[in-house]
């Protein structure tokens, strides 16, 4: 075999050895439901449930608690299915968090709340079209 050839094997070898490894990391968006049926399967990694944050009938969000400790705070979070489950952080409130159009929560289940470690906004777009009155 010539060396070109050996060290063509050996590539391979190394991006099938980095794409396995990755591939248990890669995650996917669950509800709260299937994010408690994990919690009680034992499941320990990081779970991604996408949602909404609970409004009023006027469009307010409601639901927002401030933590004992005055940095940390709790909400309530609508998943795709419908569910409503408090959500803790232990961040303060991110900017822009009450005009975001979809959050993602990264966490697992502490108990009945849902322990976010970290938090994707998913904000409306400034670039979208607008309507122009003529």
């Amino acid at each position: 075999m010539k060396k070109s050839h050996i060290i063509i094997i050996i590539a391979i070898a190394v991006a099938i050895g980095v794409i396995v490894s990755t591939a248990g990391d890669a995650s996917t968006y669950v509800t709260f439901g299937e994010a408690k049926n994990m919690a009680l399967t034992g499941s320990k990694k990081d779970i991604h449930v996408v949602g909404e944050l609970k409004k009023d009938s006027q469009g307010k969000v409601v639901g927002i608690e401030e933590g004992a400790d005055k940095v940390s705070f709790s909400f309530l979070m609508i998943d795709e299915s419908g569910k409503e489950q408090k959500v803790t952080y232990n961040e303060p409130v991110p900017p822009d968090f009450v005009k975001s159009e979809k959050v993602v929560v990264i966490g697992s289940y502490n108990g009945e709340q849902f322990h976010a470690t970290k938090i994707l906004l998913k904000c409306p777009s400034k670039y979208q079209e607008q309507g122009v009155n003529v």
